[in-house]
Parts: C-alpha cells; structure tokens; sequence
C-alpha cells in the first residue's frame, strides 16, 4: 500500500508532513510534500484525512476496484467523502456523516 501526492495540487501547507505517523512525507525545496520511499508507506490514510486540498491519493490494492485504483477525501462540515477511483475512470463515493457514525 502507498500513497500519491499530487503535486499539481499541492498547496504546501504541510498539514500531510505532521499527520504522517511514520515521519514518511516531507517537504522539498519548492515547498511541496513529497515522499521519499512510497514503498515505505504504513497505509495509515492519515496524510489523506489531513490534506485541506485533496491533493493524496491511496492505491488500493487489486481486490478493491482493480489494479491501479485509488482512494481519495474530502470533506465537508461533518460529511466525509471517500472517493474510490478506478482504472477504468468508474468513481464511487461512500459518504459518512461523523456526527452519526457512532450512533447505531
């Protein structure tokens, strides 16, 4: 499991760096995150969960939506949308509201 920074969409702010369990993710000389060894990734999602830009992906493994699927975030308020992208550019979303989560 690893993850994918989107430097295009990178916006610096390093919330990704701080939120990596690992100490994986870094900052390089432009300013932008980056990891050095993706292989060396814990697929804990948390630099995913923490990027204001939704600029990390996750490849998910075979079993979950191909070879070469990826797994994205946003969120709005307490709405969490998790963005499962295929390789044949199918998209499912799964929604979770937080305030309810716990509540069943």
């Amino acid at each position: 499991m690893s993850i994918r920074i989107r430097r295009d969409d990178c916006v610096g702010c390093g919330e990704c760096v701080e939120a990596c369990p690992g100490n994986l993710i870094k900052l390089d000389d432009e300013g932008l995150a980056r990891m050095r060894r993706p292989r060396d990734c814990w697929g804990c999602t948390s630099c995913l969960k923490a990027c204001p830009a939704g600029a990390v992906e996750f490849y998910l493994g075979a079993d979950m939506g191909g070879t070469g699927a990826t797994l994205g975030f946003s969120r709005e308020g307490t709405i969490s949308h998790w963005v499962v992208t295929c390789p044949d550019a199918r998209r499912e979303t799964i929604d979770v509201d937080s305030a309810n989560a716990n509540k069943y």
